[in-house]
């Protein structure tokens, strides 16, 4: 057994310090030290996407990471994603499109269109369709994910015009 490590790590906006093993993968930290279950372990070879986490502004498989690698990091994780009580765009829009059917996958896809978002706040379908090539899916046949992820970047889009024409 190898010597435990401390490592810091925000998630979600709180600052935690860990002492881990130097092997613990970063989606076991979350899940089994801070009791973040939304972050889902679906394959341990990185080809599903479950476990798709944040890491400093940019989505990461939680499953490709040691928690040593992620010290001093700043992660957000789907437990992250809603703010004051109210749901993120992608969870709303996944909610009211069906873009879920057994959930699993659920966390895992918003955190990879968030990225996208982030980048492309208004992607085209093919563009949609690319960027969540990393998440699998058994139920849904991604139609209405990816109509989800495109409704989501028109009402990011729209509550960003009603601001700006508020501000004028």
């Amino acid at each position: 057994m190898s010597t435990p490590v401390s490592v810091r790590l925000r998630v979600n906006g709180v600052e935690h310090e860990l002492q881990v093993e130097p092997r613990l993968l970063l989606v076991h930290a979350l899940r089994d030290r801070l009791g973040l279950t939304g972050t889902h372990v679906g394959c341990d070879t990185s080809n599903c996407g479950a476990c798709t986490i944040h890491l400093d502004g940019k989505p990461v498989k939680s499953c490709t990471v040691l928690a040593v690698q992620a010290d001093g990091a700043e992660i957000t994780t789907i437990e992250g994603m809603a703010s004051d009580g109210e749901l993120h765009p992608l969870q709303e829009a996944f909610w009211n499109d069906h873009a879920l059917q057994c959930g699993y996958c659920t966390p895992g896809m918003i955190m990879a269109a968030a990225g996208l978002l982030a980048e492309n706040p208004n992607p085209t379908e093919a563009e949609v369709r690319h960027a969540l090539e990393g998440n699998l899916c058994r139920c849904t046949g991604y139609h209405n994910i990816v109509k989800a992820v495109l409704d989501a970047a028109r009402s990011k889009s729209g509550a960003i015009a009603s601001q700006s024409e508020v501000a004028a």
